[in-house]
């Protein structure tokens, strides 16, 4: 029991701050989820800079790097081209970039780092971008019918209608967040809980399903409603 109380002291899941500092006389922090992010982002330009590189430099008997480049750009094609088909175009570039982004934020777990997609600020923000693209859109396609569609099928449903498409950002960025901090909630509790021995292989099968599988399943899933709501706005 004694035991169990002091695992669960030792129990941590909290975003920290790892230094401030003052601008225009406010306080701003630094903290585990910005560092996180620069990693992310880090690990995404230089593997952009190598796969420029491998591109400029193709051949018709493709090396390892450029298959991979390949293979990876085919993919992603054609899960926007099977979603959004003569649209595709106009959005392969912003659905690859969050797809690339927020994988890389789920699976970071397996290297150490605390998930910046497990801060609801970050999910929150990636929610609101898709919002953005979704009712510029949907306003660019519809025009001035768009904001009557807002009283259909009644008048008197304005209201609803209106939380509906407010409702989009806030479901979008509560999935993510919801199932990557659950994640790492139950990776704490399995560290600071189970005895040593059990910290032992077992946090290997833990994480390649928390952070990989997972991980890679609520990418698609976001990715994937986010081309479904601008899609369903484009489709007049």
């Amino acid at each position: 029991m004694n035991y169990l109380m002091t695992a669960a002291n030792d129990i941590d899941i909290m975003i920290k701050g790892l230094f401030s500092y003052k601008l225009f006389g406010q306080e701003f922090w630094i903290t585990t989820t910005h560092v996180s992010i620069f990693i992310v982002m880090a690990t995404i330009i230089i593997i952009a800079i190598i796969a420029k590189r491998s591109m400029s430099k193709a051949t018709e008997v493709p090396g390892t790097i450029q298959n991979i480049v390949e293979l990876v750009v085919e993919k992603l094609d054609g899960v926007v081209n099977g979603s959004m088909g003569k649209n595709a175009d106009k959005f392969r570039n912003y659905i690859g970039c969050i797809f690339i982004f927020i994988l890389l934020s789920n699976i970071s777990g397996i290297f150490g780092l605390r998930a910046p997609t497990a801060d609801y600020g970050v999910t929150l923000m990636l929610g609101v971008i898709s919002f953005v693209m979704i009712q510029y859109n949907g306003i660019k396609a519809q025009k001035g019918s768009y904001f009557t569609g807002l009283f259909k099928p009644l008048a008197i449903l304005f209201p609803v209608n209106v939380i509906s498409e407010f409702a989009t950002p806030i479901s979008l960025s509560l999935r993510l967040f919801g199932n990557i901090m659950s994640g790492t909630v139950i990776m704490a509790l399995w560290y600071a809980m189970v005895p040593i021995f059990f910290k032992l292989g077992v946090p290997a099968a833990l994480h390649v399903y928390f952070d990989l599988f997972s991980g890679a399943i609520q990418t698609y899933v976001f990715c994937m409603l986010t081309m479904t709501y601008i899609q369903d706005k484009m489709d007049v």
